[in-house]
């Protein structure tokens, strides 16, 4: 038994949870192989690490004084390290970085020093092997993830290792240049390495107990959801659910190994349990509702359009060559609707236009902004009817007005298109109907 397991900088952000990680690893003897994050906050009015760093670092770049704030950094790890009563110097590692800093050596390297740091101290509380990730996480001369190549040589590094520590969030390129996933990148990984040793499990522990079926900003005390298949995760966070950084499911797909989303604070809790498929029931239709503010819409009506040979080709072209990505794209006989980001698309609003009415002379084009996008997501959708009726029961019950919806193929999820002034009062209606009365 194999358990890769990965700690958010809320679980390190100080010696003493530092030391509920090191209770929660030394629990179980399978968790083999950890993967930490930069320390977080302390406090709600504290800064993570990571972006300390950052700031360093832009002090560096432009010739200003950067030691004082690089000696605070220092003072957070050493904070640490005598907290939890280990002898460990950073200071070596500390030189270092203060001479890249000087030579301007990237904003990528002085963000993963947060990790970088963390993953020694973590290897030193543990006793475990530390393993810089800059050897085993590999990126392409573009900057992206070389998956392949990053699994044989995890594979080939980790084979005789029986305990190790892999800091997350970078890798390097193969001339040693230091390389960052986005933010919240040691999700992937932790990924990458639960599928380099094929564990049984890749245990990803934060400070919340796995994933709320809404946002608790919007919806008070929502419910947790249980079990979660990739599919369904995959909706939720492309639309906002953020426990999970998106991009960590497919490593752990491909291969299907399971993932455990467990609270540091609360290790009781069973969390949740993401998984290829399964035969498990949920206890409500949906398993989930997530949603993101800030689109807007363009219509473009043309009588008979659904008879002229590549007119919705013509038009998306238009957006393709404007370099606007299409959100949602719903279309009737003699209309179609395009949902797009309202910040890209304003930035070339007027050449969108002009670029349709030169590709497809339409008979009328409306513009409406301010929208926001709602996914409800389920497998038990599938096998339920009316799952629609409702969406329009509960909406129309609350006074709001559906601008948009559409349904996957798969039976999956349904799409809501909402006012702005509605987004939140929406969440909360969906939720009722389909948690809290279950109507």
């Amino acid at each position: 038994m194999k358990k890769v397991v990965k700690f958010g900088g809320s679980s390190l952000a100080s010696a003493e949870q530092f030391k509920k990680v090191g209770d929660i690893i030394r629990s179980d003897k399978t968790r083999r192989y950890v993967v930490p994050s930069a320390p977080g906050k302390r406090s709600s009015n504290d800064t993570k690490v990571t972006d300390m760093l950052y700031n360093c670092y832009n002090l560096a770049a432009c010739e200003k004084e950067f030691t004082n704030l690089l000696d605070e950094i220092h003072a957070r790890y050493q904070e640490i390290i005598k907290g939890l009563g280990l002898t460990l110097s950073l200071d070596k590692e500390f030189e270092v970085i203060q001479e890249n800093f000087e030579k301007k050596i990237g904003r990528d390297y002085a963000a993963s020093r947060g990790e970088y740091l963390n993953g020694i101290i973590m290897a030193a509380y543990l006793n475990f092997t530390f393993i810089d990730a800059a050897e085993v996480i590999r990126f392409d001369e573009d900057g992206n993830l070389d998956s392949e190549k990053t699994n044989d040589l995890l594979s080939l590094r980790l084979e005789g290792e029986k305990y190790a520590v892999i800091p997350g969030f970078y890798g390097a390129k193969e001339d040693g240049t230091i390389t960052t996933f986005s933010r919240g990148g040691s999700d992937i990984t932790g990924s990458l390495v639960a599928r380099g040793v094929m564990a049984d499990l890749y245990e990803n522990w934060t400070d919340v107990s796995g994933f709320l079926i809404a946002d608790p900003r919007i919806v008070q005390n929502p419910k947790s959801i249980e079990t979660i298949t990739y599919r369904e995760l995959r909706e939720l966070s492309y639309m906002g659910a953020t426990v999970l950084h998106e991009d960590a499911i497919f490593p752990v797909r491909k291969v299907g190994i399971p993932v455990n989303i467990r609270n540091t604070n609360a290790p009781e809790d069973k969390g949740t349990l993401i998984v290829e498929g399964t035969c498990r029931q949920p206890k409500y239709t949906i398993t989930g509702i997530a949603g993101k503010d800030g689109f807007a819409s363009i219509t473009v009506e043309k009588a008979m359009m659904n008879s002229e040979i590549g007119f919705c080709c013509k038009v998306l072209e238009v957006f393709e060559r404007n370099g606007i990505s299409i959100e949602h794209m719903p279309s009737g006989i003699d209309t179609m609707t395009i949902f797009v980001h309202k910040d890209t698309f304003e930035e070339k609003e007027q050449q969108v236009l002009a670029g349709i009415h030169k590709a497809v002379n339409p008979d009328h084009i409306e513009l409406e902004s301010d929208l926001a996008l709602i996914a409800i997501v389920g497998r038990g959708m599938r096998s339920t009817r009316g799952t629609a009726g409702r969406i329009f029961s509960a909406l129309a019950h609350a006074h709001i007005n559906v601008k948009m919806i559409d349904q996957g193929s798969s039976e999956l999820n349904i799409i809501v298109g909402v006012r702005h002034d509605d987004f939140k009062n929406a969440i909360r209606a969906l939720y009722d109907i389909f948690v809290e009365t279950q109507i």
